[in-house]
């Protein structure tokens, strides 16, 4: 895969950084504690007050961490100017820290712009794992995305997969040149508005298309929302605010679009069916004598992180695994083959039929073992702890390098080939713990209390959208290839550098 070398706005930024404020950094190398003899995991070399930045600088964040980590060691200890890093890039590794110190790195570190309605004060995602979080997750799971809550919202997910059909096939018939992410995205966020807000989410008002439009926006800004996230305390002292300005607007805009899709529910709410989500939410919030209180933004922050992380993940694995298939008409062939014996010609995949589908199944865990939605995952040390006989401290930033781990050859066999098959093989059976241990080497949804809870939400996504592309549509491509460049610098998405952009042609 080629090398991208990006000296964009980005670089730019961190070599301003060392060259326009040498003097603070100074200060603070030089004036910090020594570690009195504690005994640190390995490090790689480094260079003053940069720390470790130099080797950070040239390619994806991913990609730099796994040629460190391969030339260093998989358990190490890094320095960015004053931000110390614990590097873990082996699922043995991760197992010991998840099975012995989940708790202790369950904070996902300081909050770089506390209004933001994605990601902010008031999300779901950034929450430390008190009460009130723990009191959250189970209204989500119990009411959304727990298995009896997605086979009672079933229904719905049926009729927007077929509206996406019709949508599709009429795209087809005019021979229009479709994004393969965009309209998966639009239909997932279509999916999940109805699942949540019932008919005040309106699919004919584009409300779908608007919340993308949105999503997309905040994941272009992510670059420097991540630049600012590491940087936060240094930057906020210095009054530093990198596209603050930028990201909220589009927050605002964001928010205000939630805030009137919710006024339009509570002005209908006998109308609705369907959406005890949103019921249990405005009855936690309405609930003065409840022990853990819920705010307005709170709901329009949990609706924008679902928007956002599920829209953005689910349209980024279909797009990844749909470049995947087209490369390789092999696979795309016993695909179809799977497909057509299971569901035949005259009905549409449902998720019903997911569970005979072990293929297809198994086609998107490779696309997120090679392409995962979170190729690192950041969370942050609250206590001092010892982990294979090295110190850690407090305050240590912790980056489990997800994408390493599933291209580790010790773990997989020609690691950086797609091979569904590879899970179709028989589980490995065995002790709870060895089974705990074989599971880290699998991070596509992270780990640990901290893990995704749309897990199963987001494979029945993918799954159907790519079981109706494979299933009912060709794809006219320019080129013989479809170009598999990754997107370059900090984000929050592992994606496609180019557009996964085709003309579908209904299948006879």
């Amino acid at each position: 895969m080629t090398t991208m070398v990006s000296f964009d706005f980005l670089h730019c930024f961190i070599f301003g950084l060392i060259f326009l404020f040498p003097t603070l950094f100074l200060f603070v190398y030089f004036l910090k504690k020594p570690n009195n003899g504690i005994d640190l995991p390995p490090s790689a070399p480094s260079l003053p007050i940069i720390g470790h930045l130099h080797l950070l600088l040239f390619d994806s964040i991913h990609k730099c961490f796994q040629k460190i980590s391969s030339k260093y060691g998989p358990f190490l200890h890094l320095r960015i100017f004053h931000v110390p890093i614990v590097l873990v890039s082996s699922a043995s590794a991760a197992h010991e820290i998840f099975n012995a110190h989940d708790t202790n790195v369950s904070f996902r570190g300081a909050i770089a712009i506390d209004e933001c309605i994605v990601f902010g004060s008031f999300g779901y995602f950034r929450a430390s794992c008190g009460d009130d979080w723990k009191f959250m997750r189970k209204l989500i799971m119990s009411k959304a995305l727990g298995p009896q809550a997605l086979e009672r919202s079933r229904s719905i997910r049926e009729l927007e997969l077929e509206r996406f059909h019709k949508n599709l096939l009429d795209k087809a018939m005019k021979k229009e040149t479709l994004k393969i992410g965009e309209e998966a995205r639009i239909l997932v966020n279509n999916t999940l508005g109805k699942m949540s807000l019932g008919s005040s989410f309106s699919v004919e008002d584009n409300d779908g298309k608007k919340v993308s439009e949105y999503s997309i926006q905040l994941a272009d800004l992510s670059r420097m929302f991540c630049v600012e996230q590491i940087f936060h305390k240094p930057l906020e002292k210095l009054g530093i605010s990198l596209l603050k300005n930028e990201i909220m607007q589009v927050s605002n805009k964001f928010e205000e679009l939630l805030e009137n899709i919710l006024v339009n529910y509570e002005e209908q709410v006998d109308k609705h069916q369907g959406t005890e989500f949103m019921d249990a939410l405005l009855a936690a919030y309405r609930d003065e004598k409840t022990k853990y209180k819920i705010t307005r933004n709170h709901i329009k922050a949990l609706l924008a992180e679902l928007f956002f992380g599920a829209g953005e993940s689910s349209s980024s694995t279909t797009r990844w695994a749909m470049a995947e298939i087209i490369n390789n008409p092999k696979i795309l062939e016993r695909l179809r083959e799977e497909i057509d014996f299971v569901v035949g010609k005259s009905r549409l995949i449902q998720e019903t039929y997911l569970p005979k589908l072990p293929y297809l199944q198994a086609v998107v865990k490779e696309s997120l073992r090679l392409h995962p939605v979170g190729a690192v995952l950041p969370r942050e040390f609250t206590q001092d702890c010892t982990i294979g006989g090295f110190h850690i401290s407090e305050g240590t930033s912790l980056v489990i390098n997800a994408y390493a781990v599933m291209r580790d050859p010790n773990s997989w066999k020609d690691p950086n080939e797609f091979k569904p098959e590879r899970f179709l093989a028989a589980s490995i059976l065995g002790q709870e713990e060895d089974r705990k241990e074989q599971a880290m080497k699998f991070l596509p949804f992270g780990a640990g209390r901290r893990g995704c809870p749309g897990l199963n939400l987001g494979y029945t996504l993918v799954e159907t959208t790519i079981g109706v592309l494979v299933q009912c549509f060709d794809w006219e491509i320019k080129g013989d290839k479809i170009n598999m460049d990754e997107g370059s610098g900090l984000r929050f998405f592992l994606d496609l550098a180019h557009p996964l952009e085709c003309i579908f042609i209904p299948r006879k």
